[in-house]
């Protein structure tokens, strides 16, 4: 069974290759995301990896507080996403 693992505090210059690359060395990766902001289309500074469950316990133990590309990353297990409420900011959309 695969666990997919949050990567957080990424150096905005590591890309999902560069990832990829840097978590094989904990095992077999199946698949390495860096998430990317629509509009500037610059990295959000997180992404996400998936291993096997062995492969993916080594990897947090390996990198969770070390050095990735510059940066001290934070490596868990992920959550699920939350239902998160819609977001209104108040404005009307009338015309004046």
């Amino acid at each position: 069974m695969a666990k997919k693992l949050y990567v957080g505090n990424l150096s905005y210059s590591t890309t999902s290759d560069s990832l990829k690359a840097g978590f094989e060395k904990a095992g077999a990766v199946i698949s390495a995301t860096v998430l990317m902001d629509k509009m500037t289309g610059r990295s959000r500074g997180f992404g996400f990896v998936e291993m096997e469950d062995a492969d993916a316990d080594n990897a947090i133990s390996m990198f969770d507080g070390k050095d990735f590309d510059g940066r001290s990353i934070k490596v868990n297990e992920a959550r699920p996403m939350e239902d998160r409420p819609r977001r209104d900011f108040g404005g009307s959309r009338r015309s004046f």
